[in-house]
């Protein structure tokens, strides 16, 4: 099979590369850095094991700029472009998943289209209705940044909207990009495969902000965050994951998607939803506050990047931290390896790292790093165990 994948962000890359196993795939992307990127056998995101393979094994892959032509030879063009929460709208700017549609339509009405990316409930009913082709599919991804192609390899599920033998063609080529091929598949309709990815990112966005909140609780109360997480985590029920406390939920998916999942249910009570966006916000306004009550002069940021083993900065929340600290006037200096730039909005960026804790008197760190060993007693953190899940 011919397929065109259009954006190499992290959901992209790790599609182009499953499913170039397989098939014969056409990578489309708008920045020539990305496309010089896997043209070259480089990952053009932060994936260890993307980066291996890419590195070392046999896979048919071809990278281009030029969608027209990608789309026109494919029989199957998957879209994983960005779809940003536009805070004007409040909905997702889908334009340039429609603009692929668009494109694919005008040169190959043959294809079928696959959306990766995250899309409102009733994107695609919509689609259909607006261009009159039933082959506009949505499968939802679960994937986790820095182990996109890890969890694309061994997925949890495999989610395909659309009930009938066109939606099992998809999750059959899904499947076989698996390692096990033993993954459950659900076939749903097109809607309830838009809800379901929302409502779990949601969830998961919930699971934060309560231990992030338990953690709170207990630092104002002077009290042990790691034993009541341990005591809490040991109910079969709750478990021994996702409950290691941060700044706050970001990154690609959670804040766009809980706000999503808050304007689609403006025709439905809720209280639930509305709180976890709060707490969110709650929770980086506790922890400046924690920050400043300390009196630093200068405080560092070590990292940007939302997760460890990502090199993403999009809406971190160590971001809303640092714009809380500086808006008290309090001086900011930056240590992010991954950023090439003399300043970030207006904080300096100092890649010395040894300058870096040399000059600030309290260091900021969503994630710890053993580079940070040795001056551990500035250091000011919430993580307990050094991972993101």
């Amino acid at each position: 099979m011919k397929i065109a994948v259009a954006g190499l962000g992290y959901v992209g890359t790790a599609n182009v590369v499953m499913l170039a196993q397989h098939h014969a795939v056409t990578a489309v992307d708008l920045n020539p850095d990305r496309v010089a990127a896997l043209a070259g056998r480089r990952s053009p995101i932060e994936d260890a094991l993307a980066s291996k393979w890419l590195a070392s094994r046999d896979l048919d892959i071809t990278a281009t700029a030029d969608g027209t032509g990608a789309y026109a030879g494919a029989d199957l063009v998957l879209i994983a472009t960005p779809t940003d929460y536009d805070s004007v709208t409040n909905r997702f700017d889908t334009s340039s998943v429609e603009s692929v549609i668009a494109q694919v339509q005008a040169v190959n009405g043959e294809a079928v289209i696959l959306i990766r990316s995250t899309i409102p409930v009733g994107f695609v009913e919509r689609m259909r209705q607006e261009t009159g082709s039933d082959r506009i599919i949505f499968a939802p991804e679960f994937l986790r940044e820095g182990q996109a192609l890890a969890d694309s390899l061994a997925p949890s599920r495999i989610v395909v909207g659309d009930r009938g033998e066109r939606g099992r063609r998809i999750a059959d080529l899904l499947l076989k990009g698996t390692t096990g091929q033993t993954t459950p598949v659900q076939l749903t309709g097109p809607t309830e495969a838009e809800a379901i990815k929302l409502f779990a990112n949601t969830f998961l966005a919930m699971r934060v902000a309560f231990f992030n909140e338990l953690d709170s609780y207990a630092e104002a109360r002077d009290l042990s965050t790691r034993e009541i997480i341990e005591g809490v985590s040991g109910d079969p029920r709750i478990g021994h994951h996702y409950n290691n406390p941060s700044f706050g939920y970001g990154g690609y998916c959670l804040p766009k998607d809980t706000k999503q999942m808050l304007a689609n249910y403006d025709r439905v009570p809720q209280n639930l939803m509305a709180a976890i966006v709060d707490s969110n916000r709650t929770r980086k306004d506790f922890i400046a506050e924690q920050i400043v009550a300390r009196h630093p002069r200068v405080v560092g940021i070590y990292r940007l990047a939302m997760k460890a083993g990502s090199d993403n900065f999009r809406h971190s929340s160590i971001q809303g931290v640092m714009k809380r600290i500086k808006a008290k006037g309090i001086e900011c200096i930056v240590y992010e390896p991954a950023l090439d730039a003399p300043d970030f909005f207006r904080s300096r960026v100092v890649n010395d790292l040894e300058a870096f804790k040399r000059e600030a008197d309290l260091i900021v760190s969503n994630r710890l790093g053993p580079e940070l060993a040795d001056v551990k007693d500035k250091v000011y953190t919430r993580d307990l165990s050094g991972r993101d899940d």
